[in-house]
Formats: C-alpha cells, structure tokens, sequence
C-alpha cells in the first residue's frame, strides 16, 4: 500500500471522552510512556522490599461479642490464646531417666529465651509455677515438681515420678504413657525486643533450628504445635508459592505464542502483567503492608487479570493490522475500542474486591485491598501502557503472517460456539442451564462454614505439624481445642458458693455435648480441697456452703483459674477437635443454659480459647457470606446497567456468573472444603474476574447491532473479534492456578481448584450461556432503539477501513476540535 501512514479519527469517529483520552495517550505517548516507566520502576523497587507477615489479631473478627469478651481478660486468659505447645518425647523408655530430664532442661531453658514468649506464663515440669500437692495426715503439703537439689540420682528421679503422679499433669504437660512432656509456650503481639510485631516465621525458624533442630536425636524426638508454627509453615509454603508463580508465566507465555505467533505481543504482554504484580506489592510496601498467606494468591490474580485484558488488547491489535492499519493506527483503534470495555470490566473487579471489607477480619480486609490495588495499577499497564508500547514495537511478520492465513478462517472457538445463538440450541442450553441450577442449589444447602478437618486444615492431613498434632490428641487427655467460657462475677465473688455451683452445673451441662472431652473450673478445685481436708473421705468431695471453708479449699487454686480481681473464672471445655459442627454443638448448649437457666450472680461469657475464636470466626462469616455475595453482585449489576443502559444485557451477563457461584458452592460441599477465611474470598474473587468475559462479549455484540445485524450474525462477528480471546484467557487463567493443586499449603490447593472451576465455568458461561440468554431475552430487538450513543461503537471492520483507506479524512479529522 502506497498511502502515507494514516492516522485515526480521534473526533470523527469516537465520542468526545475518547477523543480526549486517545488524544492524551498517543498525542504525548512517548511522554505518558516514559512517566509510566519511571513510575512502574519506583514500584517495582518496592515491591522487591515486602515481607511476608503474619498476626494472630489479623486472624479474627475484630469487633465479634466473642472477641470483645475474649480481650476483657486477655491478659488472664494468655496461656489458652496464642499458645506454642513443645512436646518433648522419649524414642525409648519413659520421661524418668536423667538423660530425658537433661534434654527437657535446656530445651525449657531454650524456649524461656526465645523472643516473644510470655515467660511468666510458661509452664514445664521444669518451671517453679508447676507444682505438685497432696494431702496428709498435717493437712496439704506441695512444692515444685523438680525437686529442690534435683542431680539425677535414682532417689531424685522416684521422687520427680512421684511429684509428676501428685500434681496432676499427667495427661495435661505429661502423655498418659510417660513417654513425652508438654512445654507451654504463650506468646506476646509485640516482639518485646524489636517493639515490632511478631515476626511468626522468623519465630518458627528459630524454634526448628533451635528446637527441634538442636535437640532431636536417636532417643528424643520433638513436637512443635500451637498457632504460630502453622503460620510459620504456612509462610514457608507460601515462598515456595513464587516457583508456582514462575510456572504460571510459563505456561502462559508458551500459551500466548501459540496463540499469536508474535514474540514481540507475547513479551509485551507478560511484561505489563508482572509489572502490575510487581507496583501492586510495591504500593501495598508504601502503605506499610506486608503480603501474609491468605493473600498470597492475589499477585496471581493481578496476573491473571492482566493477562485477560492484555489478550484483548493484543487481538485487536492484530486484527487491526491485518486489515491494513499500520502499527500506531492499530494500537490507538485498539485502545478505542476496548478502554471503555476494560476500564468498566476492572472497576467492576475492583469494587466487587472492596466488598470483602464487610468482613470484620484482618486478614480478609487486606486481601481486598491488596486486589483492589493490583485492579488499579491493571489499569495503567495494561489499558495504557500496552497499547503505547504495541504503537511502538507493532506486530512480527510472523505474527502478522499467521493472523493473514488465519483471517478467513472459522477459528475453533467459532465453530464450536457460534450455534448456540441459534433458537434450538439455546433452548437446549438453557434447559440444561436450569437443571445445573436445580443441582447447584441442591448441592449448596450441605455448605459447611469452618474447618471441616482436625488439626490444622490449611495444611496437608500428611503434613509434620499435623502428625505432630495428631501425637499430641492421641497422648494426652486434655486437648489442643479449647473452649473457654468466662464466668463473670462481682468483685470477690468468682469463689462464692451459689457461682462454683452454677460453674459445676454449667460443667455437668457441657460435659454431655459430643465432642466434649472434659471441662474443668475453679469449681474442680473446690471439690478436690474439700476432699484433702478432711483426710481424703469421699462423702466431702463436693462443694461446701460455709464460704469460710469453700475460701480455703480454693486458696492453692492452679494460676488461671481465678483472676486477681476474683470477678473471673473461666469454664474450660476441651473438645475432640474444632471441626464446624463441633463448635457449633457447644455453643448452641451455652446459648441453651443461659436461656433456659440465667443466673442472677453469675454471667458466662462467649468464648475464649482457639475453639472460641474459631466459633466467633465462623459465626462472622457465616453473617457476612450473604452479605458480601448481593454487594458483590449489586456492584456488578449496577456498573453493567451504567454501561450498557439494558437490564436485559445486565442479566445476560449477570445470570452466568450466578450459576457459576451456586455450582461453586455445590464443589465445596461435595469436596469437603468449608467457608473459613481461605476460601470465602474465592466466591466474590471468581464473579469480579467473571464479569470481564461477559462485558467484552457485550461491548461487540452491541457494536454488530448498532450495525443492523441480527443476534445470529452479531455473535459470530463477536466470536470472530474476541471470542477466541475469552477462550484463550480462560483456559490459560485455569491451567495457571491448577498448578496450585502441587502446593505443600492444603488452602491454596483448595483454593487453585475452586478459582480453576470458576475461570473455566465464566469462559463457557459467556460463550455459551450468554447468546442463550440473549436470545431468551430478544436483545436483538436493541438495536432498533439504542439506549446509548453507539457512534463511538462503530463495527471495528468499518473504523479501520475509513483510517486505512481515507488519510485525507483521517488527517482533516485529526485537526477537527474535540
């Protein structure tokens, strides 16, 4: 072609809004590029700098009445919260040898050191606050269990097993087999130290090679469990999440040349997306933000997201080549078309992300914002800064060659799902579109909220932590699942008769829910003090009416069982496990004894203890999963309606995501996954990705009818422009994130599944369920009244003839005013 490089028209052909974005882009592109870089750089610095992080109070429902209770008397309640459980066990023989009682020495002297431990709350049988106590013919008599001049000999070591049988540990900080002790660790937020928060994986690093590391041999082996060794594993996992990051991009590279045959496209691509990774880090480091396991999958997301607009992007752009535009030409029609597209698709996203801030969880609401700041920087790499680099680097003769042979040609995806415009198979599709309905919603009612699993469900049933945990259950009789209720009194009154009776008539109440394994109170202790003063009859084991003698049966009451004030005395329930349903029992029996029974003197107060806070964790999402789902989709809706200005083409693009969502919650229930804090982002995550794939499906089939086509013929052209764009973006989001199901954390693989079901079943929604829809809907009867100026939306075939074809035009166009 002879003609002189045309340039498109700006003013002529588009509105007066695009003319001015596309005039400030590419009229001052190498500035805007430059600016962009320099900006994209200073990020990406950044982003090199976050850390990963962690926090126990990022972890739970900031303002749930169970949490409120909870830190009332967190001080009191240390050693049943942030807890690290060292178990300490003998290979061979019991624990009363001196070579085990050396070993659980310094690995309590070790742990006393370690920074962050609440050292006043430790407890050993090699800690003074660990005592034994017995009754004689002189009344009570106790000591510390480590006798005083302890050196090892065989007369020490009876005396240390009968101090260990005296003081009742035995099941509690010794295995019922003798062949390990506990070492309870209670932790601070704060790092006394460094002032800082803390740092839970450099905690758990020192606890393996200092620990476990240090003091593992031949005859001991050693245990580690409590909340921040799974928060450390969990972080160590989630590094290793960055290889999976890298197979991702290359996977999609190697897709994207396929599907292309440009490296020159491929490249750009994949650049814009990483560095939209990259600035999202960088601005959550300047907002002082860290990235903690929960949220590692959102540099995923950002990638994802880029990947799918710079697809589009890219399409056009060859598309407009191929019909003849040079390579400015066809990088600023590219950006016409689809900025108003893309811009709609990723405010969507990005508002649909925020709506995960209606759950009052830490960890949750950084998440959200974290993905709602990489929707943002996709914005600028991948709408902005990918058509100006295409206007500079333009498409490879190769590319351009195999998008030639190609043009004429009836790609797959249009072979494939151009047919379900037609009447008959989109009655047949929305027939089949129904019963997965019915399924769905069947399915769904048996969604758990919680964990569903024991131990740790975030990581692997096979995991060290879990088989750590699983001895732990197994050898001892007081559990690793605690729930604490509190019983709150007036001042001095926590040991009054008529209190400890309602403690031992809640305790009886209790004790008969399954999956209750015991629960112990102050009130225990009343009954054991009466018992040894009256040399040990039992006729006097129980409580006493005359205070003065229920005051000196609790006066060696065990520390934590009465606070200082004596206005507090928690109920511990110990539970088989912490699974959804057993949670649920207990707290439905203490909502039951409070109804029914309200005493007067006393009030038990919800919860305390890791069960505790994972009841009010799950009471918390349950509350908030409806909620998130209609603002996530009240969002969506509302931004479809302001584009489109058709309630008919809002609930074409609307009803494949819902379908989606019910069959997503229909996987959960089947495969045993439970709505906790990992997954309940995925639902509203899969519907804001989604929504992309209906609107730029929606903006060329509003383009074709404008045009005069009807609803058969403006399907194929949208399949022809971008629909193999969807499929490919969809297939190659879902083989990204399926190789999450290698991953050594049980939540991401959970998760990669759940996100790789959604991105496939949006993709085949769009292409198959929205014509269906449309033709259900008769959105063909639009383009007889366009409810929005569609000048600006012109068939992409005719703009490109007029700026290839007709340079004086373009030229006298360009000058024209805006």
């Amino acid at each position: 072609m002879n003609n002189p490089t045309p340039k498109p028209q700006s003013a002529a052909s588009g509105s007066r809004t695009e003319a001015f974005f596309e005039s400030l882009v590419f009229g001052h592109r190498a500035a805007v590029l430059a600016v962009l870089a320099a900006l994209l750089m200073v990020l990406t610095w950044q982003g090199l700098q976050v850390r990963p992080e962690a926090s126990f109070t990022k972890m739970i429902p900031g303002n749930h009445e169970f949490i409120n209770n909870y830190m009332d008397y967190r001080q009191e309640l240390a050693d049943l919260g942030n807890v690290v459980r060292i178990v300490v066990e003998s290979k061979e023989g019991d624990i009363f040898t001196p070579e085990f009682q050396e070993v659980l020495k310094q690995v309590t002297d070790e742990v006393f050191y370690v920074p962050g431990v609440s050292r006043d709350g430790m407890k050993s049988l090699w800690t003074p606050n660990v005592r034994w106590q017995e009754v004689t013919e002189e009344g009570f008599v106790g000591g510390a269990v480590i006798p005083n001049g302890y050196d090892g000999s065989d007369a020490m070591i009876a005396r240390l097993k009968a101090n260990v049988f005296k003081s009742g540990q035995v099941g509690v900080l010794v295995g019922n087999d003798f062949q390990s002790a506990i070492i309870l660790a209670p932790l601070q937020d704060v790092n006394p130290e460094t002032g800082q928060p803390l740092d839970y994986r450099e905690l758990s690093d020192f606890l393996e090679q200092n620990v476990r590391d240090k003091y593992a041999s031949d005859n001991v082996q050693i245990r580690i469990v409590g909340f921040a060794k799974v928060i450390g594993d969990l972080i160590d996992g989630a590094v290793q999440v960055v290889l999976f990051f890298v197979l991702a991009v290359a996977i999609t590279f190697a897709l994207l040349w396929l599907y292309s045959r440009c490296l020159r496209s491929t490249f750009a691509v994949l650049a814009c997306s990483i560095f939209a990774v990259f600035c999202q880090l960088g601005v959550l480091n300047l907002l002082g933000y860290g990235i903690n396991p929960y949220s590692m999958l959102v540099p995923f997301l950002v990638f994802a997201i880029g990947v799918s607009h710079g697809v589009q992007i890219i399409s056009a752009v060859l598309h407009n080549t191929v019909k003849g535009a040079d390579k400015i030409t066809a990088a600023r029609l590219a950006f016409r078309s689809l900025y108003l597209a893309g811009i709609t698709a990723l405010v969507s996203d990005a508002i649909g992300f925020t709506t995960l801030m209606v759950i009052d969880i830490g960890v949750i609401r950084e998440l959200a914002i974290a993905a709602s700041i990489g929707v943002a920087v996709i914005i600028v790499t991948n709408l902005v800064a990918l058509p100006i680099i295409a206007s500079y680097v333009g498409v490879s003769k190769g590319g351009l060659a195999y998008a030639r042979a190609n043009q004429d040609k009836a790609s797959l995806v249009e072979r494939l799902f151009a047919r379900f415009a037609r009447p008959a198979q989109a009655k047949a599709v929305l027939a089949i579109a129904l019963v997965l309905c019915g399924a769905g919603a069947y399915y769904s009612q048996f969604m758990k909220i919680g964990d569903l699993d024991a131990g740790a469900p975030e990581l692997r049933p096979d995991s060290r932590y879990n088989r750590d945990n699983a001895y732990l259950v197994e050898n001892y009789s007081t559990s690793t699942d605690v729930f604490v209720v509190m019983a709150q009194t007036e001042a001095e009154q926590c040991v009054a008769y008529g209190n400890l009776v309602w403690m031992d008539q809640l305790a009886a109440h209790l004790s008969n829910v399954p999956g209750v394994q015991k629960v112990s109170s102050v009130a225990d202790v009343s009954k054991f003090g009466n018992f040894g003063m009256n040399e040990g009859s039992l006729k006097w084991y129980g409580l006493n009416r005359n205070q003065f003698i229920t005051n000196a049966s609790v006066a060696k009451a065990p520390e934590g069982l009465i606070n200082a004030e004596c206005t507090m005395a928690p109920v511990l329930v110990f539970l088989n496990d912490h699974k959804a349903e057993t949670l649920d029992r207990v707290v439905a029996a203490m909502r039951e004894f409070n109804a029914e029974r309200a005493p007067d003197s006393v009030e038990f107060l919800l919860a305390a203890g890791n069960a505790g806070i994972e009841a009010a964790t799950n009471d918390v999402i349950q509350q908030a999963q409806i909620k998130m789902l209609i603002w996530v989709y009240g969002v969506v809706i509302a931004l479809c309606l302001l584009t489109f200005r058709s309630p008919r083409i809002v609930l074409a693009v609307v009803l494949p995501l819902m379908l989606t969502s019910l069959l997503g919650q229909a996987l959960m229930a089947l495969m045993g996954i439970g709505v906790k804090v990992a997954t309940l982002p995925v639902i509203a995550l899969g519907v804001g990705i989604g929504v992309d794939y209906g609107i730029y499906i929606f903006t060329k089939v509003r383009e074709a009818l404008a045009d005069g086509k009807n609803l058969i013929e403006s399907y194929a052209y949208t399949l022809h422009q971008t629909g193999k764009a969807v499929a490919f973006t969809g297939v190659t989001l879902a083989i990204g994130v399926a190789t999450w199901a290698f991953s050594p954390i049980k939540f991401q693989a959970d998760m990669g599944l759940l996100l790789t079901f959604m991105f496939l079943w949006n993709m085949l929604g769009a292409l198959v369920l929205v014509p269906a829809i449309a033709w259900l809907l008769r959105i063909d009867n639009l383009a007889a009244k366009p409810a929005v100026d569609n000048s600006a939306s012109a068939p992409a075939d005719q703009r490109i003839d007029a700026a290839v074809q007709s340079p004086v035009a373009a030229k006298k166009a360009e000058t024209e005013p805006a």
